[in-house]
């Protein structure tokens, strides 16, 4: 059921990115507006209004100013990654072709593996590798098919440039995936949502009036238009809102490979919308990445230490636990794919 479960939230999470783009796709080629980062700024706009807003009214060492005081320099920092991630990928569909993003956009997975194994210390067992390496292969698969059924829409002069920009926007979402991961489970959902909206409003809205007001002048305004912003936005705010608990359940990397069916689910709605041409390998290419999925999700990862080992260092003026002494043992804690999300102290599996 656990199993189950950890797949159908990052299914959720795919739902609500095929909005994100279907909308968009509406907005640019049916009128014209290409305005990705006026986009941004209202998903920006409404974190700060809902998740800012409720830090600013809470008291003691949660209230927006001690957080502020603390680790501003740091979200301020995590606010452009984000900003610039998102900005960097839909800036390469100009350049490249849409297959070749659908799989420079898989190096976010080891960016994340990586960042993770480094500085979050997650050792990863054998099945989730294979299925790391399954969930590619149907990546791969449905980049065949596009490439079979003409569907590589987005080939410019510059197709370097392209790529070059989806493997940094690739790595940023990494760098931000890993750090959310690390602020939902030690911190809090509400404090990395604030945070990210205070400071990606801020620098979101001067890369707008910088690089964009042109472009938005001339959208053509009416209601079609102002409807689908409104549900651009509501998909936007979701998937952010959404996201951190779904990685505090799971993981970044599992939240990743969730993602991967995201353009399948844009190609199938396109099916209908705007006439794609259908492949067999597209139903091929889902279902091996949900096999994979669930070859990810069957087992957890661990941590390489002690978790109140960790506490202590992050807390050196707190009380210090004292471990049993013995050669056998190899302290760890079950802690992504199907880990605890509520207990405070996790439970250490001693081997």
């Amino acid at each position: 059921m656990d199993l189950l479960l950890s797949v159908a939230l990052g299914q959720v999470l795919s739902l609500l990115i095929c909005g994100i783009g279907l909308t968009s796709k509406y907005l640019s080629e049916d009128f014209h507006a290409n305005t990705p980062v006026f986009q941004s700024f209202l998903n920006y706009i409404l974190l700060f209004l809902v998740y800012t807003t409720t830090l600013a009214v809470r008291q003691g060492e949660e209230n927006l100013l001690a957080i502020l005081k603390r680790r501003w320099w740091k979200y301020m920092i995590l606010g452009i990654i984000d900003i610039e991630a998102n900005y960097l990928v839909v800036k390469a569909y100009q350049y490249t072709t849409l297959t070749s993003v659908q799989l420079l956009d898989c190096f976010v997975i080891p960016v994340v593996i990586l960042l993770s194994w480094f500085f979050l210390l997650v050792r990863y067992k054998a099945v989730h590798f294979i299925g790391i390496v399954v969930c590619i292969l149907g990546m791969g698969c449905m980049a065949g098919a596009d490439v079979l059924v003409g569907r590589q829409q987005g080939a410019g002069e510059n197709k370097l440039i392209g790529d070059l920009l989806v493997l940094g926007g690739a790595t940023l979402y990494g760098i931000s995936n890993v750090c959310e991961e690390y602020i939902v489970r030690n911190l809090s959902r509400v404090e990395f949502l604030g945070m990210i909206g205070l400071f990606g409003s801020f620098f979101s809205g001067i890369q707008l009036a910088i690089m964009e007001h042109k472009e938005l002048l001339k959208v053509p305004w009416d209601w079609q238009i102002g409807l689908l912003y409104v549900g651009f936005s509501a998909c936007m705010f979701g998937l952010y809102s959404f996201m951190p608990v779904v990685i505090k359940k799971t993981s970044a990397t599992a939240v990743n490979l969730s993602l991967l069916t995201a353009d399948l689910y844009s190609l199938f709605c396109g099916l209908f919308l705007f006439h794609y041409k259908f492949s067999g390998l597209y139903l091929l290419s889902f279902f091996t990445i949900l096999v994979g999925l669930m070859l990810y999700s069957s087992t957890s990862t661990y941590v390489a230490q002690d978790p109140r080992v960790y506490k202590q260092f992050r807390n050196p003026s707190g009380p210090v636990v004292d471990l049993p002494a013995s050669s056998q043992m190899e302290p760890s804690v079950t802690y992504t794919s199907l880990g605890q999300e509520t207990e405070e102290e996790p439970h250490v599996r001693v081997a």
